[in-house]
C-alpha cells in the first residue's frame, strides 16, 4: 500500500510510521502544492492522510475541499488534532472517506481502511453521536417512514449502524456473514433513500432511542 501523508507535525508522522505495516509505503509532503504535485506526476496511492492542524483548520478544510473537487477517485482521510462537527460534515460532503485521531492505533487504522475498501465513510462512533444530537433536536426535517418499510433483519441492521458499529461488529453481534450485512446495508440504502451510514443512522435515531 502506498499512502501519501500532509503532516508537518513530526511527532503525528513518527507515530504513523510505527502503526502501519512494513510492507506499506508512506510518502510525507507539507504543502498544498506537493499535495497535488505528487498526485499528479506519480500513481498508485491507495489514500491521502491529511493531519489537520488546530491554528489554521478553517483554511485548511477548504483546501482540502478544493482538492477532492481536483482528485474526485482520491480516497482521503483526514487526521484533525481537535474534532470539529462543522468541518468534518464539510468534508464528509465533498467525498472525504473518514475522520480519525491523529495518534490512532494500529488496530483501529485498520479497521478505518477496510471500512473506506468497502466504499462506506468512517467517521468514528463519537462524530456519529455527535450527528444524532444535534439531528435529534429538529426531527421534523427528516422523514423516517421509510423504515417502515425495512424487514425486521434489515432494522436490526440499521440500529447497529446508528450504534456506531462497523461491518465487522455488526456480523459478530447478528451471527452473521460481513458479506450478508454489506448485502443487507444495500437494501437498506435503497429502501430508506440514504447514501451512508451516518445518514442513516441519523434517520434510525429519529425515532428509535438508540444508545
Amino acid at each position: 500500500m502506498k499512502t501519501l501523508c500532509w503532516n508537518t507535525d513530526d511527532a503525528v508522522w513518527k507515530h504513523w510510521n510505527q502503526i502501519v505495516s512494513v510492507s506499506d509505503s508512506l510518502v510525507r509532503v507539507k504543502t498544498l502544492e506537493e499535495v497535488h504535485h505528487a498526485l499528479e506526476t506519480a500513481s498508485g496511492f491507495q489514500y491521502c492522510f491529511i493531519y489537520l492542524e488546530d491554528i489554521s483548520l478553517p483554511k485548511q478544510v477548504e483546501e482540502v475541499v478544493a482538492l477532492c473537487s481536483a482528485f474526485p477517485n482520491q480516497k482521503v482521510i483526514v487526521f484533525p488534532n481537535q474534532s470539529s462537527q462543522a468541518a468534518a460534515l464539510r468534508l464528509f460532503s465533498v467525498g472525504v472517506c473518514g475522520q480519525c485521531a491523529p495518534y490512532i492505533g494500529q488496530e483501529q487504522l485498520s479497521l478505518v481502511l477496510s471500512v473506506v475498501d468497502s466504499g462506506e465513510i468512517w467517521g468514528g462512533k463519537a462524530f456519529i453521536q455527535q450527528l444524532i444530537m444535534q439531528q435529534s433536536a429538529a426531527p421534523e426535517e427528516i422523514h423516517n417512514d421509510e423504515l417502515d418499510d425495512l424487514s425486521e433483519r434489515e432494522l436490526n441492521v440499521a440500529l447497529h449502524v446508528a450504534r456506531g458499529l462497523s461491518n465487522k461488529q455488526i456480523a459478530l453481534e447478528m451471527d452473521i456473514t460481513e458479506r450478508t450485512v454489506k448485502a443487507h446495508l444495500t437494501s437498506i440504502f435503497k429502501k430508506t433513500n440514504t447514501k451512508d451510514r451516518l445518514a442513516l443512522a441519523l434517520l434510525a435515531q429519529t425515532r428509535y432511542a438508540v444508545h
